[in-house]
């Protein structure tokens, strides 16, 4: 039997402007939080690695062959500024998942802040963030099989089964495959799923170190010069670019209704987790430059094993050794990021702004099973359709749209809500909370033209969904008791 929170329809309240701004208190979510039917099973050791595991890989493994043409050797300058855009914004989610313990991440924040209508576009850009970074890693994740098998055997699968069609292919097999994977391994339970994370984090990290030791046998200091070779709006682009590798820091926050005491150990999880995975972005990052001049990443794919076959020598052990670390991080990143967006789902849902399907968990496992396989499917034809460049740039810029609303959230409710207890708080507000807006800002106007128009329509459909949908079936519609004056 499956339990799903319903809430009786009483009519919906005030006019459109009232509606659209209505505001969850933050008593209800915390309550909502607590009476969950998810279950707590994990502790600060298992929701650090969750988020690592969520971030840990995409941009090195990935998207590091895309960026460098961008920025040349000031790359290493891109991942730095990246990674303080992805602080200001860190301690703003500390802040927060220490006081909203839930599954909602950012979009439960915005709910009870800034009203119904931003949390909206908060969950919507969530779903761009989440579901489309999945898509995004399952493509890279081909490219290493593809990698590893080359290596191996010597052959590899044939365009037509290992790319997309703007990329020269039909379908991307190997990309559906690994999503369908770990909703396999999603679907056995959320301990289950942490086990399965903390081992390949071990491997990916171990397989990064051996990079690093064997890429600077062959370091060079003049691939360095000039560190600018486009300038700083290179820098900048290059910077955005790889914003998509920061994507999963905040993994934990969605975890919340999982954790044995959220209060204390999300905060911890989150800020842990970001320090650990910059420090080894920028390792790599100097690693593979000075093994390689700045030129040759054009057009990779598995840019890593590139470095190595083309820079070190030694035959195909190290190649084939980083191509497998490759394979298996880039599957935890697909495994983390996927169980956010489920869990993000699950939270709008249980307040009425999607279809109560997507809350449903099933008792035996306590996973919301349909919800899971729902995502689990679209991902999976997203990645087979859809080329790697295309996706990364979608996922920055709704992953940097979530961040600024974050950062508000955490101003408003200090002024709106001071009482609530906090078991961390952001270091120098409002200052810290406005720098991060101010870095999200940044990053997000060095997008391309055709990043921003994708994500316009994106907004369209949403705002549409909203009205159709949401709008009339939120529980505060039906529940008035549960909202905030406004």
């Amino acid at each position: 039997m499956e339990t799903v929170r319903t809430r009786p329809d009483t009519g919906q309240q005030g006019g459109l402007g009232r509606r659209l701004t209505r505001r969850q208190a933050v008593g209800s979510l915390v309550a909502d939080a607590s009476a969950s039917p998810l279950r707590r099973t994990m502790g600060v050791g298992q929701l650090t690695l969750l988020s690592v595991g969520a971030t840990l890989g995409t941009g090195i493994f990935v998207v590091l062959g895309e960026a460098v043409p961008e920025a040349g050797p000031a790359i290493v300058v891109s991942f730095v500024l990246a990674g303080v855009t992805a602080l200001f914004s860190a301690l703003s989610y500390a802040e927060l998942a220490g006081m909203i313990p839930g599954s909602g991440s950012s979009y439960s924040y915005a709910y009870a802040t800034l009203g119904e209508l931003v949390a909206w576009v908060c969950g919507w850009c969530l779903i761009l963030e989440y579901g489309v970074s999945v898509a995004a890693v399952a493509v890279g994740w081909g490219q290493y099989v593809n990698e590893l098998l080359q290596l191996t055997v010597g052959v590899t699968l044939p365009d037509s089964l290992s790319a997309p069609p703007g990329d020269g292919g039909v379908l991307n097999i190997p990309a559906a495959a690994i999503v369908v994977l770990a909703m396999v391994v999603l679907l056995r339970g959320a301990k289950e799923s942490a086990v399965a994370n903390t081992l390949m984090v071990g491997v990916k990290i171990a397989a990064l170190v051996m990079f690093c030791a064997v890429a600077f046998t062959a370091f060079r200091a003049g691939n360095f010069t000039p560190l600018f070779p486009l300038g700083t709006a290179g820098m900048s682009a290059g910077a955005a670019s790889l914003f998509f590798s920061y994507i999963g820091f905040d993994a934990a926050s969605t975890a919340g209704e999982e954790a044995r005491n959220p209060q204390r150990d999300l905060p911890r999880a989150i800020i842990l987790s970001l320090v650990l995975v910059t420090a080894l972005y920028v390792l790599v990052a100097v690693a593979a430059l000075g093994a390689m001049p700045w030129r040759k990443f054009e057009g990779t794919e598995a840019t890593l094993s590139q470095v190595l076959v083309q820079s070190v020598g030694g035959g195909n052990l190290w190649p084939i050794l980083l191509s497998v670390g490759a394979v298996v991080a880039t599957t935890s990143v697909v495994l983390t990021v996927q169980y956010g967006q489920i869990r993000i789902l699950f939270a709008m849902a249980r307040d009425g702004l999607v279809p109560p399907l997507f809350a449903k968990v099933h008792p035996t496992t306590g996973v919301p099973r349909a919800g899971t396989v729902i995502v689990s499917v679209f991902i999976a034809v997203l990645a087979a359709l859809v080329p790697l460049g295309s996706l990364a740039d979608a996922t920055s810029i709704g992953t940097l749209s979530a961040f600024m609303l974050v950062n508000l959230a955490v101003i408003l409710l200090r002024r709106r809500s001071p009482e609530v207890p906090r078991s961390f708080r952001v270091p120098f507000s409002p200052v810290t909370p406005v720098l991060g807006v101010g870095f999200c800002a940044y990053m997000l106007f060095s997008l391309g033209t055709d990043t921003w128009i994708a994500f316009g329509t994106w907004m369209a459909v949403g705002l549409g969904i909203y009205w159709l949908y949401g709008m009339k079936h939120s529980t505060l519609s039906q529940q008035p008791d549960l909202q905030e004056s406004v």
